[in-house]
């Protein structure tokens, strides 16, 4: 008797909050926000870098502060990628950049390039692409870029700059860690739908565990610092802010 009475005394000798304490401890969701096409000293970089939370840098080979902002970003705390220029099926070809990779290349040019972009990014964990709605559809290219991020121990962020992208299904095939894009915050450049696209990052949060954002230095750069500034909080509430890398089932980061 004295034996159950001690159990009962106990039960309700627990903390009445103990509760409330447990889903407070609870791990949160994770956002991973991407910004793309540093390395050309565009609008915006300083203060990218300067945010009070981890970014993802992705950063396009080949151009005059490409190493620079990769070990900027490195040193405050942010993850780098390569930001690797794809072809489009609209667009100028000098939006691309150098090293840019296209489907008329030959296979041995293709992995060519890609491995020289990979090599001239330090710290680079993982790589996305910069345009890339033709050549993300196209198996022989993508293949290539593939195995060269497998080589490389790099993940790919697919920025689904198209619905035909192929990358899940060779990416599965050929066990390379993958993700996939959710929303841009900036594909239309205006403050107005910068900020509706961060409240559907808030709203989404409620639904999903992992979200991945991307926006953009450059034309649209002071405009997406100045939402994430106002957002990050609002973020905070629901979610941690994480390196790409976190959100990457079953990939082991070894650089």
């Amino acid at each position: 008797m004295k034996k159950v009475m001690l159990v009962i005394l106990l039960f309700f000798s627990f903390p009445a909050n103990a509760a409330i304490h447990a889903k407070e401890t609870e791990s949160k969701k994770a956002l991973a926000i991407v910004i793309d096409d540093f390395g050309n000293n565009m609008k915006g970089t300083e203060d990218m870098l300067n945010l009070p939370v981890p970014i993802t840098a992705a950063i396009m080979p080949f151009l005059p502060t490409s190493k620079e902002d990769a070990v900027r970003a490195h040193k405050k705390g942010h993850e780098v990628i390569v930001h690797l220029p794809l072809e489009p099926k609209k667009g100028k070809k000098s939006w691309l950049g150098p090293g840019a990779i296209t489907t008329d290349l030959s296979d041995k040019e293709i992995r060519k390039r890609t491995k020289a972009a990979i090599e001239s990014i330090p710290f680079a964990v993982g790589m996305n692409h910069h345009m890339g709605s033709k050549a993300t559809e196209d198996e022989r290219v993508m293949r290539i870029i593939l195995d060269e991020c497998l080589k490389h121990n790099l993940f790919y962020l697919d920025s689904k700059t198209t619905g035909n992208s192929v990358v899940k299904k060779l990416a599965e095939e050929m066990h390379v860690p993958y993700l996939e894009n959710n929303l841009f915050f900036d594909h239309v450049y205006s403050n107005q739908h910068i900020v509706k696209q961060a409240n559907k990052v808030a709203n989404e949060l409620d639904d999903q565990e992992k979200l991945i954002a991307i926006g953009h230095v450059g034309i649209s750069g002071p405009m997406v610092v100045t939402v994430l500034k106002e957002y990050i909080p609002v973020f905070l509430q629901e979610a941690d802010i994480v390196p790409l890398s976190k959100l990457v089932d079953g990939y082991e980061l070894i650089k």
